[in-house]
Formats: C-alpha cells, structure tokens, sequence
C-alpha cells in the first residue's frame, strides 16, 4: 500500500441559522451567524497546508434549500481553492441536502465528486490504491440499511466506506440509514467516515468507525470544540487527529444559590464559577447559557429584578474574560419559604391565580406572545420560544414580582 492523507469531514450545515441565539451585542451575533462558512474556510486553509491526497465530505454541506444562491456560491469557492491545489473531493448528500431537498445548483469545479443516491458507488484513486464506497440520500428520511448493500472491498486496496448514518441510534439525531458496527465490520473495509452525528466520536477501532462531528456549534445543544479529523495512512497503518476550525463556541454553567445569597453574593457567585471557562475557549468568542437553581430568602426580589441580574451576570462574565457572552440566563430558583395563605394581610397570589382561571390567563399569554413573534422584524420571533423565557417560566417570574411589589421588594 501508498503512504496517502485525507479529511474527513461531515455536517457543514452551510446556511444553518442560529438557533435561539439572543446575544445582544450586535456585532458579537454577527460573529456567531457567520461563524460556519468561516469553519469551512479554515477547514479548506488547513487542508491545503497539510496537503491531503483528498477530502471526503459525509453528508449534510447544506442545512437545506438555499434560499438563494449565496450559499452554493460559498461552497463552490471554497472547492475551488481545492481544485487549485490538485485535492480531489467526494461528497455524499445527507438528510439535510437529499436529493429531494436542493432544487437549486451551482456548477461546481471538476475535482467534486458526487456519490449517487440510487446505489452505492465506488470512487477508484488509482495512483493511490484507494476505493471510496458511498451512496447519499435520495429522500430527506432514509429508513434502510444502506450499509448492507455496499460492495465487497478491493482486495489488495484501502477501501473506505463513507455513510450518512445514526448508527443504532444517536439521541437527539433522527435514525436514518440505520445500521450496526457489526454491519460495517462485515463490508471488510479500512476505514469508514460516518456523519449526522453532530458530536466527535471514535465509535470503533478495528476498523476505524468515526463520526467527526460538525464543524460549528450552533446552539446551546452542540458545546465544545468542534472540527473534522485528519487521517494519514502510511503503509496501512493508520493515525487520525482531530482538526479544530471552529470560529465560536457554546457553554453551559450553572450555579446553585445559598438560601441568604442576596444580588451581590449572587454576582460573586457567578463570576468565580465562570473564571474557569476561560480555559476551554480558546481564543474564541463563548455563548454562555447561565443557569441559577437552588433556594433563597431573596427570591422574589431577585426574579422582579431579573434584567438587572443578567445584566450583573454580563458584566461578572466580561470580568473573567472580554469574550464570554450571556445567551440566556435561565433562572430555576425557588423561594425559601413560601408566603402562608391566610397569615394577617399578606395578598395569597397563589388562591387569586387559581380564583381567576391560571389555565384561562395562560392560554391569554400564549397567544398574546404569538401575536408579539408575528410582529418582529428579520424572523426574530421565528422558532417554538420566541421571547427566549418559557411561558411556565414567565407565569412565576410574574408571580415573584407581584408578590415583591406587595411585599414592598424590588423597588
């Protein structure tokens, strides 16, 4: 066998919007919506400088059909380069860019390869006694078992199966084109690169199963670093490194209240727990997710002030490092004692909701805050939480500053 290098890369999901993304510093969003195409970019950089043989792509360039041409536009840029430097590309299509999703084309250069959608296909790189075995999505939900059908290997070759799949199941991934290891073992390939699962994860190693994950985190859901994996196959043996080209990143953090804590230690709190986040950032901008649970005598007063606490939390964040942004600040705390129904003239919120009809007035808020999301600009409404606050959330938030005004807080 030849001594060859590769990418294998998976889930570009180029043009994904970001979801549930609510940083209000408008340059930093910015940031954050461009942040793929630019991992993309630096994935073509990094390819190009450790001069790869050539670059397989699993499943999913796009996140779906273009809205307009932009987006193909990028993407043939980006093969270009490629196809100056000599690096051929095979790419198969995914659920999210089926053959029955992207109506749209662009004409891309000759080094992209596609693999059908109707069988398995196999690509022979004769100079280096590679065959490339795929097949992509024809329909966006793919129920078989495509793995099964794959050819036997090249004997004597190094074959690499390459399949958009779930596997038995990646939760929260749909299961397409499900299939077991044992499935994959039984082609008798080398290598097989795998995408749809969004998380890095070497699932087996005789042979090689890896799913690279995505190459940009987009929400609160995909945390950590993210990028593709560089493999070099010298006389059979094989070594593979991950390659870390994301531009931005998720976090989450939650800090639990003591029951005296009141806005300053709450403050405090925040920002010698966050002081560690530093560390996994690397020189990237942070979208943090910033959770507060536990009990306090200062409940009420805290939830009627919650503008002021995220705003403090901004600040403690910037104070551990000028780069971490608070995406959300999901407040969890309950009071430390609830207020006594009936004791002298304290106002029983909890029997006057019930009195008035909580189901009815909830259902009022819903389709007030749907009437809200219809009505702001750019699709910022757009998604199942518009306002970024669960309504369940909202109701207690307005609870607590009902309750704080009667008991004279939060002024």
């Amino acid at each position: 066998m030849t001594s060859f290098r590769f990418v294998h890369a998976a889930d570009l999901h180029l043009g994904s919007p970001f979801q549930g993304l609510t940083l209000k510093d408008a340059g930093i969003a910015a940031l954050f919506v461009e942040a793929s195409r630019k991992a993309f970019s630096n994935l073509v950089t990094q390819a190009i400088a450790a001069r790869v043989d050539f670059f397989l792509i699993a499943g999913d360039v796009y996140d779906g059909d273009w809205k307009d041409n932009k987006i193909g536009l990028f993407f043939n840029r980006e093969m270009a380069r490629l196809e100056r430097e000599n690096i051929p590309v095979y790419l198969l299509r995914g659920n999210h860019d089926a053959e029955s999703v992207i109506t749209r084309t662009i004409t891309l250069p000759g080094n992209v390869h596609e693999f059908s959608t109707q069988r398995p296909q196999t690509f022979l790189l004769e100079a280096l006694k590679v065959a490339l075995h795929g097949q992509g999505f024809a329909q966006r939900s793919a129920n078989d078992n495509l793995a099964l059908t794959y050819p036997k290997p090249v004997a004597g070759w190094f074959n690499i199966g390459v399949l958009h799949t779930s596997l038995t199941g990646r939760e929260p991934h749909a299961p397409y084109a499900p299939c077991s290891v044992d499935d994959l073992r039984s082609r008798g390939y080398d290598y097989w690169a795998l995408g749809h699962v969004h998380d890095y994860e070497v699932v087996a190693t005789d042979p090689l199963i890896i799913f690279p994950g995505n190459l940009q985190g987009r929400s609160i859901r995909e945390r950590g670093s993210k990028g593709a994996v560089l493999v070099t196959v010298d006389e059979g043996r094989i070594r593979y490194e991950r390659m870390i080209v994301d531009e931005a990143r998720f976090a989450e953090l939650t800090v639990t209240l003591d029951g005296d804590d009141d806005m300053s230690a709450v403050v405090r709190r925040i920002e010698a727990e966050a002081a560690g986040l530093a560390d996994g950032m690397e020189d990237r901008p942070l979208a943090l997710r910033l959770r507060l649970t536990g009990k306090s005598r200062h409940h009420a007063h805290l939830v009627s002030r919650r503008q002021d606490l995220r705003d403090e939390a901004q600040a403690a964040a910037h104070r551990c490092h000028q780069d971490i942004w608070l995406e959300k600040l999901d407040l969890r705390i309950e009071p430390l004692t609830l207020p006594q129904a009936g004791a002298g003239d304290a106002l029983d919120l909890s029997a006057l909701l019930v009195e008035s009809g909580a189901g009815e007035l909830a259902e009022d808020i819903a389709a007030f805050i749907r009437d809200i999301a219809q009505k702001m600009p750019g699709g910022a409404g757009a998604g199942d939480n518009p306002l970024e606050t669960e309504l369940a959330d909202l109701l207690s938030e307005a609870r607590a500053l009902l309750q704080a005004r009667a008991n004279g807080e939060g002024a």
